[in-house]
């Protein structure tokens, strides 16, 4: 993408539309019943009419599909599984720049501290603000992580990554690490993601200071919203 191709919102329009809203992440693996992009945009639409402020998806197929369907702002995000690398969400220029020809409005990385196939954290969001104009989105474990990369130039940091980086995943959201975000790098730049499932604990996130927050399976996954379903019946 060069310099003079418009975008679709600024940075200060986009903490605009997301403030206070909910973001709903729209996303199905290959080996899930509702793969591929015709269904993602109708499960877009579906969240939308609902009322999200905003997508969050994955891949250039399915964010393309989205974008002609939706005109609430996009977060896209490419999951590469690429050898030798533990990071997966957009770990490459070229993959970003391939969301932003896809219509993404923001684009989401891979911002911890781990190596990363084209150098660090900073490395990569610096080559993606150097190509392209189109904000960026640090999925982040750590609040330094967060401040690193927004002082390199993310204009976003979430908590998307809290509590995957090894060892048992826990069952709630870390409220804790949005509020260390918030503390960091403002309110207007923190976005809470990670194990929300209900309004309660969504409230909870902007209260600790997020601009907004994200929700995934519990809302499009069905077969893990049957299963949470069958287990509070069957320990009730």
């Amino acid at each position: 993408m060069s310099d003079s191709k418009a975008l679709r919102y600024s940075v200060e329009e986009l903490r605009a539309a997301l403030s206070g809203g909910l973001i709903v992440s729209c996303q199905a693996s290959e080996e899930e019943s509702l793969f591929g992009a015709e269904i993602m945009a109708k499960m877009a639409v579906a969240a939308v009419q609902g009322g999200a402020v905003a997508i969050r998806a994955n891949s250039p197929v399915d964010i393309a599909a989205i974008r002609r369907v939706v005109s609430v702002p996009i977060i896209g995000l490419w999951k590469r599984d690429l050898p030798g690398y533990a990071v997966r969400i957009t770990p490459r220029l070229d993959d970003a720049l391939a969301l932003v020809d896809a219509g993404a409005d923001i684009i989401a990385l891979d911002a911890t501290a781990r190596p990363h196939p084209e150098g660090s954290a900073t490395d990569l969001i610096a080559s993606v603000v150097a190509r392209t104009r189109v904000p960026i989105l640090a999925d982040v474990a750590a609040a330094s992580e967060a401040a690193t990369a927004v002082e390199a130039g993310a204009a976003f940091a979430a908590s998307t990554l809290s509590g995957y980086l090894g060892g048992t995943v826990p069952s709630e959201p870390d409220l804790d690490l949005v509020a260390a975000i918030s503390e960091q790098v403002g309110r207007e730049r923190t976005i809470a993601e990670g194990r929300y499932r209900t309004g309660a604990q969504v409230a909870a996130a902007l209260r600790a200071g997020a601009l907004a927050v994200c929700v995934g399976g519990a809302i499009t996954r069905p077969a893990e919203i049957t299963r949470r379903v069958i287990d509070d019946l069957r320990s009730s």
